[in-house]
């Protein structure tokens, strides 16, 4: 495909610019999705890749990889709501009651506090599914940061402190990343040291 360029960022990201005709390209094993601002420029790219290979147009994006695109008049919304309910449901926490934040405050967790885990691949797993997470969900970033830095010998404070998490993701598990239709994109960045 002549002119796609490959990201140095993301292997299975290629893009092509043409003056002003932009067009996306991504690639994750048999899922593809193909945008941009050139409608002529998207269905050429289109027929090329039916003439090589049987590809079915779905439509507008609604879901990828376990996170769900949605449209309105405000832009472009990114969750995960149907994953984040999976990760509740799988720890059973379906029933439990809502936190308002992610981690109690002034929680200190430390490697040795508290007993080994029996089952030490649980918590790997529901770390590993809420770092996954984190793509749409911000807010849960610094927690499960501290989260991450016990998969080697995990324990019973730790677990506790996953399940909180999850119990505060039960409160709003639809909740996203809006990206506005405005034209100006003002890209904004936080970053906290510890």
């Amino acid at each position: 495909m002549a002119g796609f360029i490959q990201s140095k960022a993301d292997y299975s990201l290629f893009t092509r610019s043409h003056g002003s005709s932009f067009t996306a390209l991504l690639i994750y094993v048999d899922d593809i999705i193909i945008t941009g601002n050139d409608p002529a420029s998207i269905k050429s790219l289109m027929g090329v890749l039916h003439e090589k290979f049987r590809i079915k147009d779905l439509g507008d994006l609604k879901y990828f990889l376990g996170i769900e695109v949605s449209r309105s008049k405000r832009g472009i919304v990114i969750s995960q709501r149907k994953y984040t309910l999976d990760i509740i449901k799988d720890a059973g926490l379906l029933g439990a009651r809502p936190y308002d934040f992610p981690m109690e405050q002034k929680l200190k967790l430390t490697p040795t506090d508290g007993d080994l885990l029996h089952d030490p691949a649980h918590y790997r797993r529901l770390v590993g599914r809420l770092i996954y997470l984190t793509i749409t969900r911000p807010d849960i970033v610094y927690s499960v940061h501290i989260l991450s830095q016990f998969m080697h010998q995990p324990r019973k404070p730790h677990l506790e402190a996953v399940l909180r998490v999850l119990q505060y993701l039960k409160g709003s598990p639809g909740q996203g990343l809006l990206f506005p239709s405005e034209n100006n994109l003002k890209l904004t960045a936080f970053c906290d040291s510890d």
